[in-house]
């Protein structure tokens, strides 16, 4: 048996009901987590089955249903070069979980655009702060229920009209 799925087996027989499924597709292989059990599978991903990389953190949203949020984390193991998704799912009202800073440092870039884009909080995070949009931005951009701001496009062939309706036409 490959090195991937002896790591699901061994992770899914330790943490029990934290394992909420599993899905595998395309030969690429995702365990869906209950928040609780993030911290305690990913120490033990890095430091008994090798992913001794965060690839990468990503989040989506399912409004209007719940739970809202999905988070992705995406792990690498460079001596068995496989790479495993952990998803859990968080409600919409204040979405969070514990930081995966202490198990991998790089965590916290990530962490911070996640926290930033989607308004999910990571426990424990050393600087959890804007990090891509400005400091006095309010809301979080890639909610689904966030405002979409609009302006219309300008080309040569309705230049003037545009213009017209631009802040500075009326000084």
């Amino acid at each position: 048996m490959d090195h991937l799925h002896v790591s699901i087996e061994g992770l899914q027989s330790r943490l029990g009901q934290d394992v909420v499924g599993r899905e595998d597709f395309r030969g690429q292989s995702c365990l869906e987590l209950a928040p609780t059990g993030l911290l305690a599978a990913a120490r033990a991903l890095r430091q008994e089955f090798d992913f001794d990389l965060l690839a990468g953190l990503t989040a989506s949203d399912a409004w209007p249903t719940e739970p809202r949020f999905s988070l992705i984390y995406v792990l690498y193991s460079l001596p068995h070069n496989v790479f495993l998704r952990l998803r859990l799912r968080l409600p919409g009202t204040a979405p969070e979980v514990d930081s995966l800073e202490p198990v991998y440092p790089a965590a916290n870039w990530h962490e911070r655009e996640v926290f930033d884009m989607f308004g999910v909080s990571f426990r424990g995070h050393s600087d959890l702060r804007r990090i891509l949009m400005p400091y006095e931005w309010v809301g979080h951009p890639l909610r689904k229920d966030h405002p979409l701001g609009y302006e219309e496009v300008q080309f040569s062939f309705n230049f003037d009209e545009i213009d017209k309706r631009k802040p500075y036409a009326h000084e």
